[in-house]
């Protein structure tokens, strides 16, 4: 068994497949016990009154939850982590440790939806204000800073349309003027970005993503640095805001192939992405390894790899009926949120109905590509044909989601 102080020594696969177990303390089983239950019994009184222990009491964890909270503390570079039952989960838990009623926040413009809708409705409700900024602003931000600002809050790349932000530059700016910030790092994983290394105070994942990598789980994962960390800690506490030991269990399976998964996803996706490049029907594709993406060389400079999800761009033209019966006849591919799993998914957006800050250039049709285990020569064919049911009917009719 690797010691676990000599694992910096180790490439990742191996570190993968060592973290958040220990064979020692589990009678020489390879796999970490499940530990599911509310009650702990005390042996003192001054335990009892005082909440001693680190599991005093079931919403404080368990040694399942525990062992996903280090192993991700370690893959992370934080110096904590704490789980949530959703990737949205994590991020209201992030929003609500730094941000308080009469503040200001920066919200980048692709944001997840769900964010802009935690921020415009529940921290609204609770007097924070949101101020949306476009993801290519950089340093720039800093006109944007107000007397309140508290926090940024940086996607990248954004989910739906794929931009990669100055993340150096953004966090520089926010360390001047006393700001905080979160990422929403689940494209890349800690594999691809180094969050906390490139200075991001709290980074989150939805390990609903890559980390399961299978769809059959909920969970997020919120990692703070040594200054964050305390109060990311106890706003955790607070809400009690955890998953099923079940959940965490999944999870550490998925660790470890964690690293064989994204890298068999990049390079499936970039094989398609190029591949529909040169269809007749695709205006643009958006994919953070292509130089034309935006951003494309903060990708470059900052990333270790990319991940299967990314968006094209249809031509102009196309009928709403031509779309519904391209991807609603898919044999591979199929209608559905989240991505990270194995199975190849193809999800309409229409980011021209969210964006405030920064203007959605494009007339035609986006679609959002994840990019599962299947066959290479499957997708392309099931795209083939999804475009020749696509082109059945040509006319001017934008999008209508």
């Amino acid at each position: 068994m690797v010691d676990l102080t000599e694992l910096s020594n180790f490439g990742i696969t191996t570190q993968l497949t060592v973290i958040g177990r220990n064979p020692d303390e589990q009678n020489g089983f390879v796999n970490p016990p499940l530990y599911k239950g509310s009650t702990i019994i005390h042996k003192k009184l001054d335990d009892v009154e005082h909440m001693k222990g680190r599991f005093f009491y079931g919403t404080a964890g368990s040694p399942t939850i525990a062992n996903l909270e280090d192993a991700w503390t370690h893959l992370t570079g934080g110096a904590g982590t704490v789980l949530s039952p959703s990737g949205l989960g994590s991020i209201s838990l992030a929003l609500l440790t730094l941000a308080k009623a009469g503040d200001h926040i920066l919200i980048t413009d692709s944001v997840y939806v769900p964010t802009r809708m935690l921020c415009d409705g529940l921290l609204a409700k609770f007097g924070i204000e949101t101020e949306y900024y476009d993801p290519s602003v950089g340093e720039d931000i800093k006109k944007l800073i107000k007397p309140n600002t508290t926090v940024i809050f940086l996607e990248s790349p954004g989910s739906g349309t794929m931009e990669i932000q100055d993340i150096p530059a953004l966090v520089s700016v926010a360390k001047k003027h006393g700001i905080k910030t979160i990422l929403d790092n689940t494209w890349a994983t800690p594999l691809f970005f180094d969050a906390h290394g490139h200075g991001i105070d709290i980074s989150l994942e939805a390990g609903t993503k890559y980390l399961g990598g299978h769809s059959d789980l909920l969970i997020g994962l919120t990692s703070a640095n040594e200054e964050c960390w305390p109060l990311l800690r106890s706003t955790y506490d607070a809400m009690a805001m955890l998953p099923g030991a079940d959940d965490c269990l999944l999870a550490l399976r998925g660790m470890r192939t964690l690293h064989l998964r994204l890298k068999e996803a990049e390079r499936k996706a970039l094989d398609l992405a190029a591949w529909l490049e040169d269809r007749d029907e695709v205006e643009k594709v958006l994919h953070p390894a292509f130089k034309d993406c935006p951003g494309h060389e903060y990708w470059v400079r900052d990333y270790k790899g990319s991940s299967g999800l990314f968006s094209i761009v249809l031509k102009d033209g196309y009928t709403r009926t031509g779309l519904e019966n391209m991807v609603e006849k898919m044999k591979v591919f199929h209608l559905g949120f989240s991505w990270g799993g194995y199975e190849s998914l193809i999800t309409p957006v229409n980011p021209a109905r969210q964006r405030k800050a920064a203007n959605w250039p494009h007339r035609g049709f986006a679609l959002r590509i994840q990019v599962g285990l299947e066959e290479l020569t499957d997708l392309k064919r099931d795209l083939e044909l999804g475009f020749e049911r696509l082109a059945q009917e040509i006319s001017v009719a934008p999008l209508q989601i």
